[in-house]
């Protein structure tokens, strides 16, 4: 780690934007010169993921990183818009609460809870929110329309440079469609109260196209106390050119109103007090709302390419939860609310060119991002049917940084190629608390270097090796903090930048026609690992972790009709400085598999799907356990003619009686004598049945 000036508001600004007038000063330098290089020089193959999956060998960096495009998901069974992301392999997207909130997430061994080690972007606009009132690194995806996603991008492990916080695990890179083939009505009803309305279309405009979206939506659920909620989301996009030379100005806008019902302890259910859906508090839930504005601009030329990107986002999260009912005010009950209300301004730029050296071709790539965090309220309070009785704490945060990276690969000849890059991040925060002592500002600094080597391919089989440094952030609160706004006992601060390590050895192949297999094997440390703290309803730092794991994934489309996939994820999770509490990491996940099946015959097609989520240790010292779930999802449909469709979902097909998550921690029911240790659940939605009528124009 390395320090700046960079130490006061002061100078941040001023910090802030030297960085930034030097990275674009940079950027005009290696494009000129770019330009004066590329003549005459062979094109390397992109490292970019752009194809089908059989695509992949000779393109990708490492085995565990893929494009999936639209043909993997359309007619692909959801419930939730989330769950999209399962599309990437070995990771698992459930809930443990209402569907206005984010989703929770397991890769590679991590209980990611809302993102901490996850990074999500659509359309390179960040979806994961730094010092966050729920959590760090929160990622809500609801506001995905389904129909409106091309392809998903993903890498796992700190290999590239892109990839900055959140992303020691993995990132997702969503990206939009600019056109549809026709303009259309979607119109779905299905169980618990299910109720949904799209219309799309991309008319011709000027000389580019126009792509608009708007959904509504409204879902109670299966739970007791109906979920009562109520979803609206639209899109407003023009678009001229292509993704590589052209642009495109993007209006999106997001607004949820929910009741939840959160995971509940096993007891309740076990003595007969709550039914499997039933609430141990019916005021619970919240609204949430995301407004953004966002562009990016691309041009290709001989031997090179520039991108840029800018966004602003405003944002709003009023979250109610109740995780430990009576056990800290037995009179009150112990529901609290969290507030988080901020602006968000950033952009991007990246510039690659071509070039001989020493008679080997090279391609260089520099890049640069600025963000900002306006956070106008970070608020904890106590309350009551969602009325407040008093604060706890309610802070303004000012958070910024900014990044700076360059790659350089080579192809040093016909089997071994290296992509080589480091990049650097600077943070400034500036926290403003109603305790004051807790007030402050700090800066921290963080080096990443990456390595890749390519060998291959032989025989249509590649071998990877990668090691690459990641980080993640820590609420910026906890980088000036004195004292523990509940209890007003001296509190430690935190490291606000927290290193990884990862080590990957893998394998592509394709075998045959259509099929490819890709084998991992990866470690992975972090210097503090983030853990989900029951009664506080967020992540709080804890020790030096380290992952080893496996994944094996398989796509094979033998023809134009039939699509299949498989994928097996093993990890081995534990804390790296022992504790007489145990060495477990809590929630970490062990196992993961999918298999999947997607087939078009004429008129008909159709997509099943099973998902496998492994049991997780729930306590340090692994004495008590979560339970695996296995689910099957089934959707089909069929055309009617040019203009209609028909299309149906059954979730969880079999009905399986499993949970969506479990937690072990000390809570309190009503006319209990003192707080109890138990499993807390959230259980898997019952068997669904949704139709949908789409009509073409």
């Amino acid at each position: 780690m390395y320090q700046t000036s960079c130490t006061h508001k002061r100078s941040m600004g001023a910090c802030l934007n030297k960085w930034y007038s030097a990275t674009l000063l940079l950027a005009v330098l290696v494009s000129l010169s770019g330009s004066s290089l590329a003549g005459g020089i062979q094109t390397l193959d992109t490292v970019d993921v752009v194809g089908v999956t059989d695509d992949l060998v000779g393109v990708a960096d490492s085995a565990s990183q893929g494009t999936v495009v639209a043909d993997q998901i359309d007619g692909r069974p959801l419930l939730r818009p989330g769950e999209l992301l399962e599309t990437i392999p070995g990771l698992i997207v459930t809930q443990h609460s209402g569907s206005g909130k984010a989703n929770q997430y397991f890769l590679r061994g991590f209980n990611l809870d809302h993102g901490t080690d996850f990074s999500v972007f659509v359309d390179d606009m960040p979806v994961n929110f730094p010092t966050h009132a729920h959590g760090q690194g929160y990622a809500d995806a609801n506001f995905l329309i389904p129909e409106l996603v091309d392809s998903i991008q993903y890498r796992k492990g700190p290999y590239s440079v892109e990839d900055g916080d959140f992303s020691a695990a993995g990132s997702a890179r969503v990206k939009l469609r600019d056109t549809l083939s026709s303009s259309f009505v979607d119109m779905g009803v299905g169980g618990n109260g299910y109720r949904r309305m799209l219309t799309a279309g991309s008319p011709t405009l000027a000389s580019g196209h126009l792509l608009y979206a708007l959904e509504v939506s409204q879902y109670d659920g299966p739970w007791d106390v109906p979920e009562n909620g109520k979803k609206y989301n639209g899109l407003l996009r023009y678009t001229q050119g292509t993704d590589n030379d052209g642009w495109s100005l993007t209006g999106m806008a997001y607004s949820n109103d929910f009741t939840a019902t959160d995971q509940v302890a096993q007891r309740a259910i076990d003595s007969g007090l709550i039914d499997r859906y039933g609430s141990l508090n019916p005021s619970d839930g919240g609204h949430t709302h995301r407004y953004s504005l966002s562009g990016r601009w691309a041009n290709t030329g001989a031997g090179s390419n520039t991108h840029a990107n800018f966004y602003v986002i405003d944002y709003r999260l009023d979250l109610f939860s109740d995780f430990t009912y009576y056990m800290n005010d037995p009179v009150h009950g112990d529901q609290f609310e969290q507030l988080d209300d901020r602006t968000v301004i950033g952009g991007a730029t990246s510039h690659s060119w071509l070039s001989r050296f020493a008679g080997y071709d090279v391609e260089h790539t520099i890049g640069s991002g600025l963000r900002f965090d306006d956070i106008r309220a970070l608020g904890l309070f106590n309350t009551e049917q969602r009325q407040r009785l008093s604060t706890v704490s309610l802070d303004s945060v000012q958070q910024a940084s900014v990044n700076l990276y360059y790659q350089e690969a080579v192809q040093w000849n016909s089997w071994l190629r290296s992509i080589a890059g480091v990049r650097a991040d600077q943070y400034s925060f500036d926290v403003a608390s109603d305790t004051a002592v807790n007030s402050g500002r700090a800066s921290a600094g963080i080096l990443s270097p990456k390595l890749s080597l390519v060998f291959g391919p032989w025989d249509n089989t590649e071998y990877y090796l990668n090691i690459g440094r990641g980080f993640h952030s820590n609420d910026g609160r906890g980088a000036t903090l004195t004292v523990d706004p509940s209890t007003g006992l001296p509190a430690q601060k935190v490291n606000p930048l927290v290193p990884a390590m990862g080590y990957e050895v893998g394998v592509r192949s394709v075998p045959m026609r259509g099929l490819q297999t890709s084998l991992a094997l990866f470690v992975l440390d972090i210097d503090s690992e983030l853990v989900f703290a029951g009664d506080a309803g967020s992540t709080e730092p804890s020790r030096p972790s380290r992952r080893i794991g496996l994944e094996w994934a398989n796509f094979y489309k033998p023809n134009d009709q039939l699509t299949l996939d498989a994928d097996v994820s093993l990890s081995h999770s534990r804390f790296r400085v022992s504790d007489p509490v145990g060495d477990y990491i809590p929630g970490s996940i062990e196992q993961a598999a999918s298999i999947g099946a997607k087939l078009e015959q004429g008129r008909w097609f159709g997509s099943l799907r099973l998902r496998y989520f492994g049991p997780r240790p729930l306590i340090e010292d692994n004495s008590v356990r979560s339970s695996a779930s296995t689910i099957v999802n089934l959707a089909s449909g069929v055309k009617l003619d040019k203009h209609m469709q028909v299309n149906f979902e059954v979730l969880n097909l079999f009905n399986a009686q499993v949970s969506d998550i479990n937690y072990y921690y000390a809570s309190q029911l009503a006319g209990e004598a003192a707080p109890v240790n138990d499993i807390h659940t959230h259980p898997a939605e019952p068997l669904t049945v949704r139709v949908g009528l789409r009509v073409k124009f």
